[in-house]
C-alpha cells in the first residue's frame, strides 16, 4: 500500500519545520509527503527546500496556490487529486505527529473506513518552548514534559499521552463515547474513496468543511474508526484570526443538511458540477 502523507499550512514556517521534523521519528515512513500550502510566502518555500536538502531520500511535493483568503480546501483538493498514493493521511503544519502516528492509521486501513485521531493542545507556553530537539528526540511526547508545560487540563488528555500498554490504549478507543467525525489535522482514509464523494467541498472556509466531508463519506458507506488514544498529534498553539462567525454559520447548515439528506457528492469538489452517471 502506497502512502502519503497532506500537511496543510499557510504562513507558518517554525510551525511547518517541526511539524516535519516529527515525521523523521515515524516507525512508519509515509512514502510521499505533500504539502498542502494555501498561498505562503516564500520563508514556507525555504523550509521545504531545506528539509529536502537535508532529506533527500524523502519524497516531497509542495502544492501551492496565491493566497486569496482562507481556501484550504481547494488546495487539498489538489494535492489529492495530484496524488498517485493508494492511503492518503492529512494533518495541518501545526501538529507533531506521535512516533507511531503514520502506522497506526495505516495498520487500521480498510477501503470501508476512514480513521480519525486527536489533538493535544499546547499551551501557548509551551509552543513556544518546544524545540527542534525536543521533536527529533522525542521529548516533545512525554508525558513528564507536556504536564511539565500545563498540557494536561483533564484527565483525558492525559490518556491522549498514551500512558498505557497499548492494548489498554485501543480499548480506551473502542470504549470511549464520541461521534466519529472527520477531523483535518488528524485523519485518514483510501484515495479511492475520497475521489468517490468528490473531495473536499470548496465553497466551504474555517469552521466545519472537514465534518461536512466525513458526513459525505460516511453516506458513501465508508465509516469512521476513532483512534483517539492511540495516534494523537501535540498541537500548537495559535491565533485564529481567520475566523469568520457568518461562515461558520453557513457551514453549520451544510453539515446539516449532509447529515439530513445522505448526500455523498459535493457540486464544488475537485470535479466541478452534477456527479458523473
Amino acid at each position: 500500500m502506497r502512502v502519503e502523507i497532506i500537511i496543510s499550512t499557510y504562513n507558518a514556517p517554525r510551525f511547518l519545520r517541526l511539524t516535519l521534523l516529527s515525521l523523521l521519528g515515524q516507525r512508519r515512513i509515509p512514502d510521499v509527503i505533500a504539502i498542502a500550502d494555501d498561498g505562503s510566502g516564500p520563508e514556507t518555500a525555504e523550509v521545504i527546500g531545506s528539509f529536502q536538502d537535508d532529506h533527500p531520500e524523502l519524497t516531497i511535493r509542495h502544492v501551492w496556490h496565491e493566497d486569496d483568503g482562507f481556501r484550504k480546501n481547494i488546495i487539498l483538493n489538489r494535492a489529492t487529486e495530484g496524488s498517485d498514493a493508494d492511503y492518503l493521511i492529512y494533518t495541518d503544519g501545526d501538529c507533531l505527529m506521535s512516533p507511531g502516528f503514520v502506522e497506526r492509521h495505516c495498520t487500521l486501513a480498510r477501503p470501508d473506513r476512514f480513521c480519525c485521531g486527536s489533538l493535544i493542545r499546547l499551551t501557548e507556553t509551551g509552543t513556544e518552548a518546544v524545540t527542534e530537539d525536543d521533536v527529533t528526540s522525542g521529548t516533545a511526547f512525554r508525558q513528564e514534559w507536556l504536564r511539565g508545560h500545563g498540557t494536561f487540563d483533564r484527565p483525558t488528555t492525559w490518556l491522549k499521552s498514551m500512558p498505557l500498554p497499548m492494548p489498554f490504549q485501543v480499548a480506551l478507543d473502542k470504549a470511549y463515547p464520541i461521534r466519529k467525525t472527520w477531523m483535518g489535522s488528524n485523519a485518514s482514509a483510501f484515495r479511492e474513496a475520497i475521489l468517490t464523494v468528490n473531495g473536499f467541498d470548496e465553497t466551504m472556509a474555517y469552521g466545519g468543511g472537514d465534518k461536512e466531508f466525513g458526513i459525505r463519506l460516511a453516506n458513501s458507506g465508508v465509516s469512521g474508526r476513532r483512534l483517539r488514544f492511540t495516534a494523537p498529534v501535540v498541537h500548537l498553539d495559535h491565533p485564529r484570526g481567520y475566523k469568520d462567525a457568518e461562515a461558520i454559520r453557513r457551514q453549520r447548515e451544510m453539515i446539516g443538511h449532509a447529515r439530513t439528506s445522505g448526500k455523498t457528492w459535493t457540486e464544488e469538489g475537485i470535479v466541478k458540477g452534477p456527479q458523473p452517471a
